[in-house]
């Protein structure tokens, strides 16, 4: 029962050194992956505006020119 009740003692003191830490490890990795998703979102816009600036804005000027030209 002792043993039983010192792993817990020991437990409770890792944990409250474990909050206590303030290395900054957690920091470092959390700008790493804000700065991927940063990066990898604006590949995502940047491929999206080529994609609507080459194939979807042509047509759809086609179409409203189309849809306001009353001389046919």
């Amino acid at each position: 029962m002792m043993k039983f009740k010192n792993k817990i003692i020991l437990a409770k003191e890792n944990l409250k050194k474990r909050f206590r830490d303030k290395s900054g490890q957690g920091a470092v990795d959390t700008a790493i992956i804000v700065l991927l998703s940063v990066v990898l979102g604006a590949l995502l816009l940047a491929g999206l505006y080529a994609l609507m600036d080459d194939t979807v804005l042509p047509t759809l000027t086609q179409k409203i020119q189309e849809m306001f030209n009353y001389s046919n």
